[in-house]
């Protein structure tokens, strides 16, 4: 994939050069003389025209491709472009990072384009990953290259939680039974202690919350050493720690309470105190129930 990936865009950027120096007028070529000329198929051709079309480079008329502007250079892409897995790990980030700082809400129509010279990566890789996200149910195709975030219901957020506490109750379950050794342990006090010192200015940095949230919840989840469970935190990551969806007008008192539970979680696993630990991640996780349950009624 990756080498076909490069193989397109030199062949955009090609076509971009030849437009911009009058070797390519318009009305363009055929297919078929383009595919002669730049030694390609007939589907990478097509390809490369869809894509200029979409920049606002091409239109196409009566079945044929006229210029309509001339190309800029964010056009085309880098010489050297990045690995199609960095491309994609690149992406995820920026979209989960997007949400999480209500650049994309619930409701929000978007291309694919717009997303992909956003975070400068291939179109390719943006759909890949909008196809593989929409089992999630929270985004929908509105045509083609085109897409809209949904909400979602509270039934759909219970559903969400109810697998969320079979995953991480199976999983603390194992992180109780871990071999002393494990850096997890020395992982889990770490956490504790950064914990700690955020109650001391959690008055002002309350949003520094989401990232330890997040944190404690993947090590928990670690000790399943299980990629499925891995899997699952996308989501999860999506929905309950990018606060997808929520209300904000309480979210300093929400993150005060789920910080002192948190502590209380981490305190009573690492003292192994196995009942107490269970305990404090089924009340952590009620509360955050709770909140989403209220922030859902309120905007739906």
């Amino acid at each position: 994939m990756s080498r076909n990936l490069n193989l397109r865009q030199n062949v955009i950027n090609q076509m971009l050069e030849g437009i911009a120096q009058h070797h390519i007028r318009s009305p363009l070529p055929a297919q078929a003389a383009l595919a002669e000329m730049f030694n390609i198929s007939r589907t990478t051709v097509r390809h490369t025209l869809h894509y200029l079309e979409q920049r606002g480079v091409l239109e196409k008329v009566a079945g044929t491709y006229v210029i309509v502007r001339q190309p800029q250079d964010e056009d085309g892409f880098s010489e050297l472009s990045s690995p199609i897995e960095q491309q994609a790990s690149q992406f995820e980030q920026a979209f989960f990072e997007m949400i999480n700082l209500r650049q994309l809400a619930p409701g929000d129509a978007f291309s694919e384009l717009q997303l992909a010279q956003r975070v400068k990566v291939s179109p390719v890789v943006v759909r890949e990953f909008l196809l593989r996200f929409m089992r999630y149910d929270l985004l929908e195709p509105v045509k083609r290259g085109r897409w809209r975030m949904k909400k979602f219901t509270l039934d759909y957020a219970d559903k969400l939680f109810e697998l969320r506490e079979m995953l991480e109750t199976h999983a603390l379950t194992r992180f109780l039974n871990l071999p002393s050794q494990d850096e997890r342990w020395i992982q889990a006090r770490d956490l504790l202690d950064r914990h700690r010192a955020l109650r001391d200015t959690i008055a002002s940095d309350y949003r520094q919350f989401a990232a330890l949230d997040k944190e404690l919840h993947s090590l928990i989840l670690s000790a399943a050493n299980n990629p499925f469970f891995n899997h699952s935190l996308e989501i999860i990551s999506v929905i309950f720690h990018s606060h997808y969806q929520w209300d904000e007008r309480d979210l300093k008192q929400r993150n005060i309470v789920a910080l002192e539970e948190h502590m209380a979680l981490l305190s009573a696993l690492i003292s192994r105190q196995d009942v107490d630990a269970l305990l404090a991640l089924h009340n952590h996780l009620a509360t955050s129930r709770s909140s989403m349950a209220r922030s859902i009624r309120q905007y739906n």
